[in-house]
């Protein structure tokens, strides 16, 4: 199993300044590669200090320039809110500059505060996703191309540079309900698990439909990758009490980002089952709805953090596990304490089942014949 670190740059109680929170997650994405994960994430937000990396292929390019085998993701660009072929000539140019080490995330988005930033109506989400995603795959993919569709009419035009690993075969998309994970299968994008809002079981089964598509159209899907919030402890009173504490305040500031509980997005075209979660909230205290959220996450003593882990990839079969580690104003030092005893206890136990670390960059030669 390949396991990766995610790094999203979160300010949810104001307790520092931007800039501080900034150093204190750029030092733990220094910290990555010396570490030994496989691989290294970032997610797009905007607006709110729920996270606050605008442009993540900007910071994957700066994380490009620091590092020199770790592989470098993007969970997610929000392409509804994108110019597609602005987007591919980013990806192509990070693919160059990391010498072919990126993995992309697509998706699209669910928070209102966002699509009014950008003047997109929320409604036409699903359809510029889509859209946006097939130009995307056509600019990456062919030497010139065209397009003529509903949002976008482009006349024929090739991105330069020309991406250098063929970074279209490895596309994955978020997906949080089965509407969303047909539509990725349907594009041909691998499934990326950002959050399990719905639980386990709920990704088990949009996993296997995706998959069912992939293979009737005559391919082999590729497995998942999948995030979760962790949190190692020496002992299981101290992880479980962490986990609570920062885990819920991860869950508060997502709420006031997206304000799920006030039930305004089943009213949404597109977004009705995020509903679930607002009638959950009717039902359930505070401390609940953090526990519930705790529960699907990975949180405990090295040895728990294993069996959970495994529990996970029972019902969803993944070979790559993104970790994040910094979140609901934990402080640095206790965030860099779990990142370093997972590292040095859990991960090597994981990356022993499956792909180990590179040890030097693929050859030009190599990514060429892929």
């Amino acid at each position: 199993m390949k396991v990766g670190m995610s790094v999203f740059m979160q300010n949810s109680n104001n307790k520092w300044s931007d800039y501080e929170v900034y150093q204190n997650d750029l030092r733990l994405a220094d910290q990555a590669e010396a570490l030994g994960f496989d691989s290294l994430w970032s997610v797009e937000h905007h607006f709110t200090p729920y996270t606050m990396v605008p442009d993540v292929v900007q910071f994957l390019t700066y994380m490009a320039g620091r590092t020199t085998k770790i592989e470098l993701g993007t969970m997610v660009i929000v392409l509804p809110w994108h110019d597609p072929v602005r987007a591919a000539e980013q990806i192509a140019m990070l693919d160059i500059l990391s010498k072919g080490r990126i993995i992309v995330g697509f998706g699209r988005g669910a928070a209102s505060v966002e699509y009014n930033g950008f003047r997109v109506p929320m409604e036409e989400s699903r359809e510029r996703f889509v859209e946006t995603a097939e130009v995307v795959v056509k600019a990456l993919s062919n030497e010139r191309f065209s397009h003529e569709g509903k949002y976008f009419q482009i006349p024929e035009t090739s991105i330069r540079p020309r991406p250098f690993s063929h970074p279209e075969r490895r596309l994955y998309g978020a997906a949080v309900s089965p509407d969303t994970a047909e539509r990725m299968a349907k594009l041909g994008l691998g499934v990326l698990v950002a959050i399990p809002l719905h639980g386990w079981d709920a990704v088990a089964k949009d996993v296997e439909r995706h998959d069912k598509i992939i293979r009737a159209a005559g391919h082999e899907p590729v497995k998942p990758i999948v995030s979760s919030f962790v949190y190692v402890g020496e002992t299981e009173k101290e992880a479980r009490q962490g986990a609570f504490d920062y885990m819920g305040g991860y869950w508060a500031s997502a709420d006031a980002h997206y304000n799920f509980s006030d039930g305004h997005l089943k009213n949404v075209k597109g977004y009705e089952h995020y509903g679930v979660i607002a009638d959950n909230a009717k039902t359930t205290t505070p401390d609940q709805a953090v526990e519930g959220f705790v529960n699907l996450q990975v949180a405990g003593t090295p040895d728990q953090c294993l069996e959970q882990i495994y529990a996970m990839r029972d019902k969803v079969d993944f070979d790559h596990l993104i970790s994040v580690f910094s979140y609901g104003g934990m402080p640095p030092e206790l965030t860099e304490r779990s990142m370093k005893l997972f590292a040095s206890e859990v991960m090597p136990e994981l990356q022993q089942e499956g792909v180990p670390v590179t040890a030097e960059p693929a050859s030009e030669a190599q990514l060429a014949a892929k």
